[in-house]
């Protein structure tokens, strides 16, 4: 909900957006920090509409 990463994904794939956020989340518990780099990554490099 920070950068809308997660729901641009979510639209993207045609999936809710909150699944898509919990399943961030889980990622980010089980890669021990490397979802978080990669979430960082996509706020910078996907433009916004």
């Amino acid at each position: 909900m920070l950068t809308g990463v997660c729901g641009g994904i979510g639209e993207y794939v045609g999936l809710d957006p909150t699944v898509v956020r919990v399943i961030a989340v889980i990622l980010g518990f089980l890669s021990f920090g490397t979802a978080l780099i990669a979430y960082i990554v996509c706020a910078l490099v996907i433009p916004e509409i």
